[in-house]
């Protein structure tokens, strides 16, 4: 794998084989990193200077147009072999930071563009001592292609993605029926996906969406999941609450072949 640029460097482990490539043709990808340093407090980027060659990577570089990686050798990275569990658009880790202190055992992969969120997450990860957390600067459909094997995950994990609202920007929604189909094709059997949106006509079209795809099954209430599906209330959840937008919880599993 080349050499990252400086501050935002990554020394993940060796790659594994490459994967072919399969490029997505309706979604929209987040190919813009303009950051300053001044957007980072002077402890957040001493914090960030002093962990992310350790804990984060860049999927593609500031300047680079196309994507050019081999998947990541996640076990050597975490340094151990376990559950490995994907965040897509982790925000400022508040829901990332908490299901990983609830799960020891378990592995997460943290996928954000905006390298504030991300500077957040890694001081938190600092403060609190959390070893189960790697970070990715990125876009997820880049990660999912590039960077992840097919059946490699126990669960993917998208909490309030933009909803794009109008009627004419729908098709820049994340959760389309490729991204969905892709999702499946690296969620291990018994894998799950775990979605969640206060916008009622994203809710509806993921459920319609996720029930489409003939590799997930629906979970139901009493189904216990493999890894927790427990989230906490993020203070952008709460706002949505108190405006009056009630939070769609929506899981599937990756079917047994």
């Amino acid at each position: 794998m080349r050499a990252q640029p400086s501050a935002d460097a990554a020394s993940p482990p060796t790659p594994s084989p490459a994967l072919p490539a399969t490029r997505l043709s309706g979604y929209r990808r987040n190919t813009s990193f303009r950051s300053r340093r001044s957007q980072l407090s002077h402890a957040q980027q001493r914090t960030w200077e002093r962990l992310w060659p350790e804990l984060g990577y860049v999927a593609r570089p500031p300047g680079e147009s196309e994507l050019s990686a081999e998947p990541l050798d996640t076990e050597a990275w975490f340094g151990r072999s376990a559950p490995l569990v994907l965040e897509i658009g982790c925000g400022t880790g508040t829901s990332t930071i908490a299901m990983a202190q609830s799960e020891p055992d378990v592995d997460v992969i943290a996928v954000e563009v905006y390298r504030r969120g991300l500077a957040q997450l890694l001081s938190a990860i600092d403060r609190e001592g959390v070893t189960n957390i790697r970070l990715i600067r990125g876009d997820a459909i880049d990660v999912l292609e590039q960077l992840l094997e097919p059946g490699s995950l126990s669960g993917v994990r998208v909490f309030f993605p933009d909803p794009w609202p109008k009627a004419r920007h729908h098709k820049r929604r994340l959760l389309q029926p490729e991204t969905v189909a892709l999702i499946a094709d690296r969620l291990r059997p018994g894998g799950i996906l775990h979605a969640a949106t206060d916008h009622p006509g994203y809710a509806e079209q993921i459920a319609e969406v996720g029930d489409a795809d003939p590799r997930l099954s629906r979970l139901d209430s009493n189904t216990q999941p493999p890894i927790s599906v427990v989230r906490p209330t993020t203070k952008y959840e709460n706002k949505a609450q108190d405006a009056g937008s009630a939070v769609t919880e929506l899981l599937w599993e990756r079917r047994q072949p």
